[in-house]
């Protein structure tokens, strides 16, 4: 924790003391805090207790100093933000992007790891819009360290007491460490369909959202890597902190690619390249006449290809999307393209695409993993905690 520089939100919970608590052992283990508080959060501790824990000034609303913008600035300088005891309205909050208060407005700005520590009463934990909320800010990359079961302050038992101390410690170090895994890395990563059209309305294209790509690239930043992504056309928006370049056609692509790739230490290719384009393009909209209609179609060219050859220091890591014979497809990718890593998934019935979960397998010349099957959050960690050992 030495020189760490950790950012607290302290809702409005009866937990808020075990906060204090926290706050000191963190100044002890030599991390930097800073404190912020919603409204709550006074009614059952003072600003004055983390003030003097902290030898820093706490801040309690969007209009202390507002000429620093606290919201801004604290979540700029902090390598992590905790809100603990994070209550069910906030959660409520953060999972909406409602930021009516510091600790959203902060959560909301941040471009850091957030970590947050749920504690409430049973019922209103065990609640479905609770758990939904829980789940939106998981797949958006939160770490969500789960309440205990215990004695709550409603004289009730039952799971909603906040993590014990040392859990929190543990999932503090655990993401501060996360965020150092790739410093000074220049990751590439390519994401999304790409569009060929043939007249100005229509176009062959496929089912690809660029959701794994993009969870990749907000991965990646998360762990300290300089990110660039270039992102097809979708309706997803890139996450923050990230440097991004859109493009629709293959060829888009590989300008793109070849002008930002060839400096990248690691390159992962996740696009869904239109293999081939119409030969002709109309400048008008062809009119349906009753006849058949042909269209030659030419090869697009090999993006993916192109990068390994011309950035052999790179580590290059493919998509494999496949409908039969998975792993002998890919494999043949592999080396056909002259890959260093290839992630391969099943795509049968347009399974892995959107917003959903998907299974993936990562392969390599002498080896092979199995990522499992997750929210493409999860993937993408475990996909990174993959490549990590590799590289």
């Amino acid at each position: 924790m030495t020189n760490a520089r950790i950012l607290i939100g302290v809702c409005g919970g009866i937990a808020a003391y075990k906060v204090a608590a926290l706050t000191s052992t963190l100044v002890q283990r030599g991390a930097a805090v800073d404190v912020i508080m919603t409204a709550e959060a006074e009614r059952f501790i003072g600003a004055l207790t983390f003030s003097s824990l902290t030898a820093r000034p706490v801040y309690t609303s969007l209009w202390d100093a507002p000429e620093r913008i606290p919201h801004v600035r604290l979540v700029r300088e902090a390598q992590v933000m905790l809100v603990a005891p994070a209550t069910a309205n906030t959660i409520a909050k953060l999972a909406q992007g409602i930021a009516d208060d510091l600790v959203t407005t902060a959560a909301l700005a941040a471009r850091i790891p957030v970590v947050i520590a749920p504690a409430m009463n049973s019922a209103m934990y065990e609640h479905p819009a609770t758990q939904a909320n829980l789940r939106t800010l998981r797949e958006r990359g939160c770490e969500i360290v789960e309440p205990e079961r215990g004695f709550l302050a409603e004289r009730e038992s039952g799971v909603g007491r906040l993590a014990n101390e040392e859990t929190l410690l543990e999932a503090l170090e655990r993401v501060l460490a996360r965020t150092q895994r790739l410093a000074g890395v220049r990751v590439l990563v390519t994401a999304g369909p790409t569009r060929e059209a043939f007249d100005p309305i229509r176009f062959v294209s496929n089912a690809s959202t660029g959701s794994t790509g993009i969870a990749v690239a907000r991965e990646a930043a998360m762990r300290g890597a300089d990110v660039t992504l270039l992102l097809g056309p979708t309706l997803l928006e890139p996450p923050p902190g990230v440097t991004t370049y859109r493009f629709t056609t293959a060829q888009e692509l590989l300008d793109l690619a070849l002008a930002h790739g060839l400096r990248a230490d690691l390159i992962v290719a996740s696009a869904a390249v239109s293999d081939w384009r119409p030969a002709q393009r109309s400048e008008s909209k062809l009119k349906k006449t009753g006849e058949e209609l042909v269209v030659e179609m030419l090869p697009n060219p090999d993006v993916i290809a192109a990068l390994a050859q011309r950035n052999d220091d790179a580590f290059v890591v493919g998509f494999a999307a496949e409908t039969d014979d998975h792993e002998a497809h890919a494999r043949a990718k592999l080396e056909r393209k002259g890959l260093d890593a290839v992630v391969v998934n099943d795509v049968r019935g347009e399974r892995g695409f959107g917003a959903g979960e998907n299974t993936l397998t990562l392969l390599w010349k002498d080896g092979r993993k199995e990522l499992g099957t997750g929210k493409k959050s999860e993937l993408a960690a475990r996909l990174l905690d993959a490549l990590e050992e590799l590289r």
